[in-house]
């Protein structure tokens, strides 16, 4: 980190919630500056950042709000079009970068990036070394977690929960309070709800749904197909024939 006295980014007149101080850092090629609080900032009646604190480093004002509560610290870093706006709340060594937004009352911290046009809002978390990314969106109460990540047009929200080396991909969506974790990957245009577990090296992809109290895990690839109830897969490739045949010789 070095000092500089010149050349710091504009700040607007009726900007009293933070300035920039004189270090500056380089991330990716971009020069960003580490913010200083102006004014007392409050949340719920609490002042959570004081004036006078150190902020952490944006590349201009327009990557954090200056008429909200929201707020970066320690040595976070937003830079490029990205934006925290509203009560958002970036911490530690967190990236926010690209087009990315993260408002409402989402918390990103570790070092967890937001990058591409994704969006975290709501109460989402998103922490560890997770990336979220692409057009992805993360929100109500969902966490995001370890090493996974979620991206491409994937939505992860309601109270889900996405940990370990996990992937949520491609249009899939996770929610209620389902749980994917291990080295599972959930995409195409799957849906994971209710109180549903993917685990393990599971793989479920194309049209699949897994539902209410239903465990995919060891192994198993599922495929096109709608699993609910109490089942139990843990191996081998599940498309719509083979479900078709094993509901058969179930029934039998």
């Amino acid at each position: 980190m070095e000092r500089v006295k010149k050349q710091l980014p504009k700040i607007s007149e009726d900007n009293d919630k933070f300035e920039f101080t004189g270090e500056k850092i380089e991330v990716n090629g971009k020069i960003l500056y580490r913010i200083r609080a102006t004014k007392d900032i409050i949340v719920n009646g609490n002042i959570v950042v004081h004036k006078g604190d150190l902020g952490g480093f944006i590349e201009k004002e327009e990557n954090l709000d200056h008429k909200s509560s929201a707020w970066i610290f320690d040595n976070a870093k937003v830079y490029d079009n990205a934006r925290v706006y509203e009560n958002a709340f970036i911490f530690d060594n967190a990236e926010i970068y690209d087009n990315a937004q993260v408002y409402g009352s989402a918390k990103i911290y570790d070092s967890a990036w937001v990058l591409g046009n994704a969006r975290v809002y709501g109460n989402a978390l998103v922490f560890g070394k997770a990336q979220v990314y692409d057009n992805a969106q993360v929100y109500d109460d969902a966490w995001i977690y370890d090493n996974t990540q979620v991206y491409g047009s994937a939505w992860v929200y309601g109270s889900a929960r996405v940990y370990k080396n996990s992937k949520v991909c491609g249009s899939a969506w996770v929610f209620g309070k389902a749980r994917v974790y291990g080295n599972a990957k959930v995409s195409g245009n799957a849906w994971v709800f209710g109180n549903a577990r993917v685990y393990g090296n599971a793989w479920v992809f194309g049209d699949a749904w897994i539902y209410e109290d239903a465990r995919i895990h060891g192994d198993a690839w599922i495929r096109d197909v709608s699993i609910s109830g109490n089942t139990n897969i843990t191996s081998g490739f599940i498309d719509s024939k083979v479900w078709k045949a094993l509901l058969r010789k179930r029934s039998n």
